[in-house]
């Protein structure tokens, strides 16, 4: 029963992201836009009441649960990185949505949703930290919303966002960087 408020506040979470790019699109409804800031509490809410709820139980021993630890940190600063200082903050996440160019350079040179790379890795070293299949399916699930989410934004969102994606689509991986794109991403922040 503990575990049902984590998957229902992570879930949320997502939900809110996917209202988000639908009002960024067809309503631009002024109070919508701050669905992405709240769906981004519920998520953080989420993972800290699965810690919360799983810590008094975990059985790994320290050494385990300090290099998941590490690893979580790592892919957590990724993502940060990615999602709120790789971007401009201020005209991807608070400004109405007008049609601009997608940021190809930088991480978004490696793939076009490297954000899910890090989330993943974050969350499977959670998970690692944690150990048990019952956490196990709070932290997939939590991955699967994430690729949900970023599946709807490749194929609708971002086309109808940034004046540019079909070419992007076309020139850069969309989640599993390759040789060239490694190379782009390299001399873009080289």
């Amino acid at each position: 029963r503990q575990k049902m408020w984590q998957l229902v506040l992570g879930t949320a979470g997502f939900v809110l992201y996917f209202i988000y790019d639908i009002n960024s699109i067809c309503m631009k409804h002024a109070l919508m836009q701050k669905f992405f800031a709240l769906g981004s509490i519920l998520v953080v809410a989420s993972v800290i009441a699965e810690f919360c709820s799983a810590w008094g139980q975990c059985s790994r021993n320290r050494g385990t649960m300090i290099g998941f630890g590490i690893g979580a940190l790592f892919f957590l600063g990724l993502l940060i990185y990615t999602l709120f200082f790789a971007l401009p903050f201020e005209e991807t996440y608070c400004e109405e949505n007008k049609l601009r160019g997608a940021y190809t350079e930088g991480v978004y040179g490696l793939c076009r949703h490297p954000g899910v790379l890090w989330f993943a890795g974050a969350y499977l070293c959670m998970w690692g930290m944690l150990g048990g299949w019952k956490n196990g399916i709070y932290f997939l699930l939590m991955i699967f919303w994430n690729c949900l989410y970023i599946v709807f934004q490749d194929l609708w969102t971002f086309p109808r966002t940034f004046f540019n994606y079909r070419e992007y689509q076309q020139n850069t991986p969309f989640l599993i960087p390759n040789g060239k794109s490694i190379r782009v991403c390299l001399k873009s922040i080289g």
